[in-house]
C-alpha cells in the first residue's frame, strides 16, 4: 500500500482485502474459472485456470 498511496495514507490497512473479497464474489459466476489467489507475504495474483478435459 505504501507504494500506491504513500506512507502518509490515513485509510484502513484492510482496504485492499475488502476490495479483493468483493472481486472474488463477482468472479464466482464467471463462465471461465477465474481466481484471485493469495500469495502469503506478497499479496495477490489473478489466475485464469486452464480448461481441463
Amino acid at each position: 500500500m505504501n507504494k500506491v498511496w504513500g506512507y502518509d495514507y490515513l485509510g484502513d490497512s484492510r482496504t485492499v482485502d475488502v476490495h479483493v473479497k468483493r472481486l472474488r464474489k463477482k468472479l464466482e459466476g464467471a463462465d471461465r474459472p477465474w481466481r484471485i489467489a493469495t500469495v502469503w507475504g506478497v499479496g495477490y495474483k489473478f489466475e485464469v485456470q486452464a480448461d481441463v478435459p
